[in-house]
């Protein structure tokens, strides 16, 4: 288990991570959300004693994750891929780090059928794809057999084959008990994989629920197209209505339904080139949720001609 407690990391007047208090529990795949800039990363590497914390603290199974005996066995983390001697082979790397716990070349081999990585444990980490690398971290990650892993970006570089395979790996490791931080921007992948969702903004928690509640909470949105679309936003606008206008003639509607608003269109002799409703998905939510939070925002090529 991983607890924060009002964690705060500062870099001169700027809050990175800004007091946020949450359980990361066993036996669930728990997502961790937020734009870039977030906080997601500074995080992480205060759980892991990389970084200190300004206040607050970070613990790992009740204590912190530096005053562990051995910390690979206590938690298995893929951070950076790359973060690897790349003279070394892929073998000679894991018994390299397996050292410093103990472990010998039997649960290395182990690992690396695991990840798929036998056939090339002999070649130097530097001649690896990127995939290849990923791979590479993951069996890292779970050399120690930990009860607690943090993965940021773990499906980065793989194939088809391997994105299936590490969906199978984290439902299987959270089975087993095992508490699963899962970092990610790919919110597909997230949507199929996690049971619970942490999502930051500015280094603040804005989410701390499930999945399914997260969604839920979404509601969905209907897009509006109509060459009287400023007309018809203000006709709409009222108590627990959200209009989010796209680009020239085009917005969308979140808190009424489609035929509401062709309803009221008809009524007031508006007209409506399309009217869509979107189902609620984790990306829909994610985004209204995290609207405000973005630190750098571009814009359109349908926006810089609008405007």
């Amino acid at each position: 288990m991983i607890e924060l407690r009002q964690l705060t990391k500062t870099y001169g007047d700027k809050k990175a991570v800004d007091g946020i208090t949450a359980t990361i529990r066993p036996g669930v795949v728990t997502g961790f959300l937020g734009p870039n800039g977030a906080g997601k990363s500074t995080t992480m590497r205060m759980i892991l004693g990389l970084d200190r914390p300004t206040s607050g603290t970070a613990l790992v199974n009740g204590r912190p994750y530096v005053s562990a005996g051995a910390p690979l066995a206590e938690v298995g983390a893929l951070l950076d891929a790359k973060a690897v001697d790349g003279g070394r082979s892929a073998r000679n790397h894991l018994l390299a780090l397996g050292a410093t716990v103990g472990i010998g070349r039997r649960r290395v081999d182990e690992v690396l059928e695991s990840v798929g990585l036998s056939e090339v444990a002999h070649r130097p980490a530097k001649s690896f794809s990127l995939g290849m690398g990923q791979r590479l971290g993951i069996a890292a990650a779970l050399l120690a057999d930990p009860a607690v892993l943090l993965l940021d970006e773990p499906v980065n570089g793989l194939d088809l084959d391997g994105i299936q395979w590490i969906r199978e790996l984290l439902r299987e490791l959270a089975d087993q008990g095992r508490t699963v931080l899962l970092s990610s921007h790919l919110m597909s992948e997230m949507q199929l994989v996690a049971d619970h969702l942490l999502v930051i903004g500015q280094g603040r928690i804005l989410a701390d629920t499930t999945i399914d509640d997260f969604i839920d909470s979404d509601g969905g949105a209907v897009v509006v197209v109509s060459p009287d679309a400023s007309a018809l936003a203000r006709l709409l606008t009222g108590d627990g209505v959200t209009i989010t206008t796209r680009e020239a003639g085009r917005f969308e509607v979140r808190g009424l339904t489609a035929s509401v608003i062709g309803d009221l269109a008809f009524e007031h002799r508006l007209r409506i080139h399309e009217l869509t409703p979107v189902t609620a998905s984790l990306e829909s939510a994610y985004l209204e949720l995290t609207r405000d939070s973005v630190e750098y925002t571009a814009t359109t090529p349908a926006h810089r001609k609008a405007a």
